[in-house]
């Protein structure tokens, strides 16, 4: 599978560049980037060469996928001209900054009948894995409430996220669209289905343009509660899972990656390490082969979709301090 590199903009370009290097079946091309220097410079240590016209290289019948690594503004434009071409696309997240533009995009996909993948790693790890099975086991009763927590230290100090990952116009915010995804579609898939309603609040530790401390509130229409917390400014704070049932309770990463699994019996408190099996296939891999099969990667779309809206309403909710209602 020939793939063109879309973009160098996302931190994470050199590491789907290294997978694709990495994988059995699938070569890199060439590169395109709006920033011609920067996409010269990346596409000769890729080894690779550089195209500077988008639409030259996407009529080029020598190129069967795209990876999409631009800034997250240009995704309708750049995701929509190589599935306009007929290309697969893998695609950083989040998928569009708004849903009409999210639902235009997939709309255009299953027109076309290329393969789209976002890149939603956390969902095939191996923890998430044995979360799923352990609440489909009914063990810890109806859920009541998920919290998720991840967040880096990557705007302190001498920042190593780029000076662009803060600029509002290219990002459509800051720490929540980026690595708050990760705990908001986690929250998502264990909540089971969308919040009826959300509220946010959004810090400036930092005194940047955009947020690098949130926190996102979801209630379920069950009574249940989702937070999603997510931050640029704190160097120690581990990768956690909470979900609290009717029955019992699971907790990991805290700090440690360990899944511990509580619940009563006879009046007494038990806590069970649980095994936490190998990650599954990673979203690029799943890519491959749902363009190789001609599959469709509904979850993933689906779960990709709903954290379009999810981003969306918490910045529309933290905009205004109000309580969001979600569409039914």
């Amino acid at each position: 599978m020939r793939i063109a590199l879309l973009g160098f903009w996302h931190v994470h370009a050199k590491d789907y560049a290294a997978e694709a290097a990495a994988h059995p079946e699938t070569e890199i091309v060439a590169a395109w980037d709006d920033d011609p220097a920067r996409g010269t410079t990346r596409a000769s240590a890729l080894g690779v060469p550089f195209v500077a016209d988008l639409d030259a290289l996407l009529a080029r019948d020598d190129i069967d996928g795209v990876i999409v690594t631009t800034k997250t503004s240009a995704h309708p434009a750049v995701i929509g001209a190589a599935v306009a071409a007929g290309k697969h696309v893998f695609t950083e997240k989040v998928l569009a900054l708004t849903p009409a533009e999210a639902d235009g995009i997939l709309d255009a996909v299953g027109r076309a009948g290329v393969t789209l993948v976002v890149s939603l790693p956390r969902l095939t790890h191996g923890y998430t894995i044995a979360i799923r099975e352990i609440l489909g086991s009914g063990s810890l009763g109806d859920v009541t409430e998920v919290r998720c927590r991840l967040a880096h230290d990557g705007a302190l100090g001498r920042p190593w996220l780029p000076d662009w990952f803060f600029d509002p116009g290219d990002t459509g915010g800051g720490a929540l669209v980026d690595l708050g995804c990760h705990p908001l579609y986690l929250t998502r898939l264990f909540l089971g289905r969308m919040p009826v309603a959300l509220t946010a609040a959004y810090g400036a530790v930092t005194g940047r343009p955009v947020d690098d401390n949130a926190v996102v509130t979801m209630r379920d229409r069950s009574g249940a509660i989702g937070v999603a917390e997510t931050g640029f400014v704190t160097p120690a704070s581990p990768f956690s899972i909470e979900i609290h049932g009717t029955r019992g309770s699971l907790l990991f990463g805290t700090p440690e990656p360990r899944l511990l699994v509580g619940t009563v019996a006879d009046g007494e408190r038990q806590w069970v390490e649980r095994t936490v099996p190998d990650d599954g296939p990673t979203p690029f891999q799943q890519w491959v082969r749902h363009v190789q099969e001609g599959t469709v990667a509904t979850e993933n779309l689906t779960l990709a979709l709903d954290l379009t809206r999810l981003v969306d309403a918490a910045n529309r909710a933290a905009a205004t301090g109000t309580t969001v209602a979600m569409p039914a």
